[in-house]
């Protein structure tokens, strides 16, 4: 069963992020991810809103947790974590 992730991101240092998004994306791409969204038109229907959303498809749920668990995304997370606000679920699709 495949899964997804959802992240809802307020970048605040887009430079900064950039180096963030070059790392996440090779860590993605090693685990079978495909990106489904990636920014974009969105429209708030409730809760908190962020200016950024993206949505990835990965092959399984465990793909998903070992892509997020990797060495290359965890390097990636250094540079996210001082650049944006991030909110992040992975979910399993039916």
């Amino acid at each position: 069963m495949s899964a997804l992730w959802i992240a809802l991101v307020d970048v605040k240092d887009a430079d900064t992020y950039g180096k963030y998004a070059k790392l996440a994306t090779e860590a993605i791409a090693e685990f079978g991810g495909q990106f489904l969204a990636r920014g974009g038109r969105c429209h708030q229907l409730e809760g908190k809103e962020r200016l950024r959303n993206v949505v990835i498809r990965f092959p399984s749920f465990d793909a998903a947790l070992k892509c997020y668990n990797s060495e290359t995304y965890r390097k990636a997370l250094e540079y996210s974590s001082v650049s944006a606000e991030r909110d992040m679920v992975i979910v399993e699709e039916l």
